[in-house]
């Protein structure tokens, strides 16, 4: 396929690079990333739109999803495909797609979980939401850029399911955190910790997978100085999205809103900004049952 690649980030440029390798011709375009191997790049976002079987984008928020969307739109012609794979609000998601069908674009709204690592090593899961054409258009790329994609359904849809999945993952992150620090003050081996929750009712991928403990399970941020595989300020992103929706639709989130205002202070207040978001877990090492 022809290919336009808007946001060439930590996440776009390895996606991007997945596209090249497979075969694909992908003409790139990002505000800062000037050259990347492989792309032809373009001068502008609507120039790197032109013409394109489809456009994929890679974006930081749902205003910047919307200017874009306003610049490319006029340019793609009547049935390409339009995959945005930015986590935005779903108000954003809906809005873009309704744009798109004006000009008979097919819109996915196509979030991503698997971090840097699964960008790079094309492992991400898709969440997608949109038409079954747009589906259909978008799945071989998906297969290229990831290990799994799931059609959730119509237009906003694949960013509900993000919004609810990371809030359960930075829920689950903050108790893993919290249960290494109490174990710690119990006198517990943290090794025998990993070994027994990890294999028990406590399961989960933040200490299966993501562990905050160095040098405990499998490679981690924790084991890179908390360098950020997914930033703290990226998960206080996220968890305000869940809210923000949870607010629209009259959903009861306690842990979500708690969790959001600790992932918040952490990065304003507690020195979590540029660090990975399990850094938590020294954060809970110094604090006191009254902090």
């Amino acid at each position: 396929m022809k290919i336009g690649f808007i946001g060439l980030g930590n996440m776009g440029a390895p996606m991007a690079a997945n596209l090249v390798a497979a075969g694909h011709e992908v003409t790139g375009f990002d505000v800062v990333v000037k050259a990347l191997d492989g792309l032809t790049m373009a001068e502008t976002a609507a120039a790197a739109a032109k013409g394109q079987d489809v456009v994929i984008t890679m974006l930081p928020n749902g205003a910047i999803l919307r200017q874009v969307a306003a610049e490319i739109l006029p340019q793609m012609s009547a049935g390409a495909g339009f995959v945005d794979c930015s986590t935005v609000d779903v108000a954003s998601a809906v809005a873009v797609a309704k744009d798109a069908e004006a000009f008979g674009v097919l819109a996915v709204d196509a979030p991503v979980s698997g971090g840097i690592g699964g960008a790079s090593a094309g492992t991400l899961t898709f969440m997608a939401g949109g038409s079954e054409a747009g589906f259909a258009l978008a799945a071989p790329l998906f297969e290229i850029m990831g290990q799994k994609a799931v059609h959730c359904g119509a237009s906003g849809a694949g960013q509900s399911a993000k919004i609810c999945n990371n809030m359960i993952l930075g829920v689950t992150m903050i108790a893993t955190c919290e249960a290494f620090a109490l174990a710690d003050k119990l006198g517990l081996d943290r090794q025998k910790m990993f070994d027994v929750v990890s294999t028990s009712s406590g399961a989960s991928w933040s200490i299966n997978t993501y562990c905050p403990a160095p040098g405990i399970g499998p490679q981690s941020p924790a084991d890179n100085g908390y360098k950020p595989g997914f930033a703290a300020e990226l998960m206080v992103k996220d968890m305000a999205l869940s809210q923000e929706a949870a607010e629209q639709v009259d959903a009861a989130t306690p842990l979500g809103a708690a969790a959001l205002d600790l992932y918040r202070r952490f990065v304003e207040d507690e020195g979590g900004k540029g660090k990975d978001f399990s850094a938590m877990l020294p954060l809970f090492e110094q604090k006191g049952r009254g902090a």
